[in-house]
């Protein structure tokens, strides 16, 4: 499904943000990308989507290749749900609109199939009784369900999420992951930026650790959390685990 083959990034002319990064997320795979600050995670899952540009290597999703600059990057990523650190909710719109906006105006759906989808979406994610409440109104926690549920509108064949529970209250973080164990075991192709380790535990089926712009680690997840190859690894997860 997800193709990353030999992708370098630089910003500017010095900082190179991803050096000879080569993966792969076949259909149904749950991959969990982790790593220290600054080690080029998110920019590795925001490169997928041509959300950010790549100067080396390829990316092919589905068969297309991401940084052909033929490709209909808008097509592409109508195709692909991603969800952010923070919400991107459009602020002036009722919940129930933000769902609708991209169904009718990307995909042509009409406002009622887009108002149906819309609620069968928000029933699924816990929300359908704040349907017309306007984001500000909704808990952090309550706002990224609805941010899971607006990618899932667009029937997506693939999720991107970039530490979609680092903005919440450690309160709010079960419910956002509650939803997104259930869309794993649905068989949901998704590629999870997080540093919940018990989630990657939970619903991964391999993991990728991520230093300094490489790609260090890409290991089943028993074997990742069992006995991780490289130093670097190791070291992440004795700080991360051990408290």
């Amino acid at each position: 499904m997800i193709e990353i083959n030999h992708v370098s990034k630089w910003y500017g002319s010095t900082f190179q943000a991803l050096k000879d990064c080569t993966t792969k997320v076949a259909k149904g795979e749950v991959v969990v990308v982790c790593g220290p600050s600054g080690s080029g995670k998110s920019t590795l899952i925001k490169c997928v989507n041509a959300l950010e540009p790549i100067q080396e290597g390829d990316i092919i999703l589905d068969g297309i290749k991401v940084n052909d600059p033929k490709t209909d990057l808008p097509k592409l990523r109508a195709r692909v749900g991603m969800v952010f650190q923070h919400f991107e909710l459009f602020p002036h719109l009722k919940i129930i609109e933000n769902l609708c906006l991209a169904q009718e105006k990307v995909l042509g759906r009409s406002h009622d199939e887009a108002m149906a989808k819309g609620a069968k979406l928000l029933d699924r994610v816990g929300l359908k009784v704040h349907a017309n409440k306007y984001p500000a109104e909704l808990s952090g926690g309550q706002q990224q369900r609805v941010a899971i549920a607006r990618a899932l509108a667009m029937d997506p064949i693939a999720m991107l999420f970039d530490e979609p529970t680092s903005a919440l209250d450690p309160e709010m973080i079960s419910e956002v992951l509650d939803v997104m164990v259930d869309l794993a075991r649905e068989g949901m192709t998704m590629m999870v930026v997080t540093h919940e380790m018990g989630f990657a535990r939970k619903v991964a089926h391999r993991v990728i650790f991520m230093d300094q712009g490489e790609i260090v680690e890409d290991a089943q997840k028993d074997d990742f959390f069992g006995k991780p190859r490289s130093d670097r690894a190791q070291k992440f997860l004795s700080k991360i685990l051990s408290h």
